[in-house]
């Protein structure tokens, strides 16, 4: 089997997402799950925790590599992180999933091409992608 160094990564800043759907650990894994599925990768565990009085974190470790999000429901704010290695997974896909599940008002990102010597960094927009 051939195995590849190069990979994406994908980190997201959103604010302005709803309290309760940043506050539901439940609700995020099985969105996180779905999407990471979605997005073509293998899903090999996950670890999720949720924090008095509101918050929580969650980590999917994936064959390629692993998909995260670290809430804070009273400011609204969400951050994302998705890393993928080789040509079958598209963490955008993922990505895109969960920008359309969490309707952030405003988000900002990085996509960054690894593997390959130097990064290639570029700002992540989060057009969507042909599915």
């Amino acid at each position: 089997m051939d195995y590849q160094t190069m990979g994406t990564h994908i980190m997201i800043d959103m604010w302005g997402v709803d309290f309760d759907l940043l506050n539901n650990v439940d609700g995020l894994e099985g969105k996180m799950y779905d999407a990471a599925l979605s997005s073509g990768a293998g899903v090999l565990g996950v670890q999720s925790e949720g924090f008095v009085p509101q918050g929580c974190t969650i980590l999917l470790l994936l064959s390629e590599s692993h998909f995260s999000i670290h809430t804070y429901p009273e400011q609204g704010y969400a951050s994302i992180d998705c890393y993928t290695c080789g040509e079958g997974v598209d963490p955008k896909v993922a990505i895109e999933m969960m920008i359309d599940f969490l309707q952030p008002k405003k988000l900002h990102g990085k996509e960054i091409k690894r593997g390959n010597g130097e990064f290639a960094v570029n700002d992540y927009t989060g057009l969507k992608v042909s599915r």
